[in-house]
Formats: C-alpha cells, sequence, structure tokens
C-alpha cells in the first residue's frame, strides 16, 4: 500500500519555510492569503504586535452576493483589502502566499491589491 502525502501537509511545510524568512511590521505589515474551496480570506498582520489590522473575504457582506470563490472574487477581494488598507493609512506590504502557488486565485487576490494601490 502505497501512503499518499495529505496536500495541505505540504502546503504548511512551505508556508513554514517561507514565515522563517518573512514577516510583518508596523511600518510593513504581511498581506496573508488563505484559499479554502469555496472561498479566499485575506488579512493584512503586524506580527510584530501580533494583530490583524485588516481583513477581506469572499464571505464579506459587499462581496457575497455578487461573487463566488472564483478568480473574479479573488480579485475583488483583493481590491476591497487595498481599499480598507488605504483608509487605515497603509500603502506598503509583503505578499504571503500562505504556502500556495502564485497562480490562479491567490495571482487575482495579488494583481487586484495592486490595482487598488498597494505596494509590495
Amino acid at each position: 500500500m502505497i501512503k499518499r502525502k495529505d496536500s495541505n501537509v505540504s502546503r504548511l511545510a512551505r508556508h513554514a519555510r517561507v514565515r522563517k524568512k518573512i514577516s510583518g511590521t508596523a511600518e510593513c505589515p504581511r498581506l496573508s492569503v488563505y484559499r479554502s474551496r469555496k472561498n479566499i480570506n485575506v488579512q493584512i498582520i503586524d506580527d510584530v504586535k501580533g494583530v490583524t489590522l485588516v481583513s477581506a473575504s469572499t464571505l464579506d457582506a459587499e462581496l457575497k452576493a455578487n461573487y463566488g470563490g472564483n478568480c473574479e472574487a479573488a480579485k475583488a477581494v483583493g481590491l476591497l483589502i487595498a481599499k480598507k488598507a488605504s483608509e487605515k493609512g497603509i500603502k506598503e506590504v509583503v505578499f504571503d502566499r500562505g504556502g500556495y502557488l502564485f497562480h490562479g486565485r491567490v495571482a487575482a487576490v495579488a494583481e487586484g491589491a495592486r490595482e487598488g494601490g498597494l505596494e509590495f
């Protein structure tokens, strides 16, 4: 019998490896992406204080009615997080893809956030 490695275990290992190198500060917080099968969640985190500054998701009331869990929804989440961040005075972030490939919905979030005015 061949044991197959769980893909989420591999993703968490990749995420831990990346998190050793990147960290968010008050001046340049971390933009963290979590992708489930149906939804996508994004947070801007200050790791020094250990607080979430801003968050957005496809489950937010503004997006839930119009989008599902596709690339269009991910781009809309990126635009929403950029809008909320600019209201808090955040212009520059470090992008944390959460161990996922920078492709599809994760790349769409990044593209939307850049269009919204975030720099990374």
